[in-house]
């Protein structure tokens, strides 16, 4: 089969390998119908998440049909057509069954989870496509997969709902509804979004979903701002226009601050100034893992009592967090990987209530082919570039 593969920092390729076969009981081997380019992937892309090897198969975001299902698999047949979510979960350890299904104790094999164990004091549970510190899986930006307890993960979808409006049940609409919920909005209430990108996008259409009044979004990239305004009902903020981010924010709620913030950046956050020199230089030179200003802004505009939600990955070590600020003003911090498998089923039916249709988002429609071009693309944020999905060739007729 065809697919997509790390082959160094900046470098990926299309190139044929094995096709996946049932090793465990619980597997079912899955024919990509529809994948993306998550920015998740850029960090692996941009040499910013170790435990890499060369040929590993990208991808955590993809759907499609099963052809295949171990002994031990009874809720999915050949035929189903199925969205699967990004972490892989047991089901049935301590984390699973409290739903934090982000956190399963089993599907991060201990050999390949020293180092996150060393790094975290824990082992999350281990994801498609994202490198051998979470159990090296290979990943969905390929013709087929082997989706491990997949009598828990995969969700059948209806006939009548299309591979875009559902793909993103698979991470990002459940990380984005998370990283809402996680606000503790209330009804009436302004949240403030750094980061136009997929995920920033569907929390702001998330907070709406889940009550808020207002909400802000803050970003640098035209197209990506115009979208958070025309498509997802934001006001919006480049900070690039403005002399203090944080005295703009606190003019647009008066003197007050967002009730509530969200982290939709991660580890490569863009500023301007000497903050924004200093952590690009010392992330350069790996004296710390993750560039935090957009972090480090929701903390200091935070209103008091507020709460600060962080669906941005961060992997490593951040400098110069004000722990002082969220201290003093009382500020609840929510952070972590999502737990898609709690969030799949109570949002495809928002999408079956046309509350919302996620595809909203997609700006690039490509073959699996032309992923190496799309990853170039999306990092550069080139030619209005928001979010790729690709879709492998299809399987060949059958023969009458």
């Amino acid at each position: 089969m065809r697919a997509v593969c790390w082959n160094g920092i900046g470098e990926v390729g299309v190139e044929t390998v094995p096709d996946p076969t049932i090793l465990n009981p619980r597997d079912a081997i899955v024919r990509v119908s529809l994948t993306a380019i998550c920015g998740s992937d850029l960090h692996l892309y941009g040499g910013h998440i170790p435990g890499m090897h060369r040929g590993d198969i990208l991808g955590h975001e993809f759907m499609g049909e099963v052809v295949a299902v171990g002994r031990g698999v009874g809720n999915l047949r050949e035929g189903d057509r199925v969205v699967v979510p990004f972490n892989i979960a047991c089901g049935n350890c301590l984390c699973c069954q409290d739903g934090l299904t982000a956190l399963c104790e089993n599907s991060n094999p201990p050999k390949e989870a020293l180092a996150l164990e060393a790094a975290y004091g824990y082992a999350t549970a281990g994801l498609f496509g994202y490198s051998h510190l979470y159990g090296g899986y290979a990943g969905g930006q390929a013709e087929y997969v082997r989706v491990p307890y997949a009598d828990v993960g995969p969700l059948k979808v209806p006939e009548d709902l299309s591979d875009e409006q559902v793909l993103f049940l698979s991470d990002i609409f459940p990380t984005a509804y998370m990283a809402a919920e996680n606000c503790n909005i209330r009804p009436g209430q302004t949240v403030a979004v750094w980061g136009c990108g997929p995920v920033g996008q569907l929390a702001i259409v998330s907070a709406y979903l889940l009550g808020a009044r207002r909400v802000i979004a803050i970003d640098r990239v035209p197209e990506r701002l115009a979208m958070a305004r025309d498509r997802a009902q934001a006001e919006v903020l480049n900070y690039e226009e403005v002399d203090d981010v944080a005295e703009a924010i606190k003019e647009l709620t008066g003197g007050r601050g967002p009730d509530a913030c969200i982290d939709a950046v991660g580890m490569e956050a863009h500023s301007t100034g000497l903050a924004a020199a200093y952590d690009r230089a010392k992330q350069a030179i790996h004296l710390e893992g993750d560039r935090i200003h957009a972090l480090r802004m929701a903390l200091m505009t935070c209103a008091p009592g507020g709460t600060v939600s962080v669906p941005g990955v961060y992997g490593g070590l951040g400098d110069k967090l004000p722990l002082g600020a969220a201290f003093g003003k009382g500020l609840t911090i929510r952070m972590g990987q999502t737990h898609v498998q709690r969030y799949m089923r109570v949002l495809l039916e928002r999408i079956l209530q046309k509350q919302i249709d996620p595809s909203f988002i997609i700006t690039h429609r490509l073959t699996l082919q032309e992923a190496p071009g799309a990853y170039q693309t999306f990092r550069a944020k080139q030619h209005g570039c928001i979010k790729v999905v690709l879709r492998p060739l299809p399987p060949p007729a059958a023969s009458a």
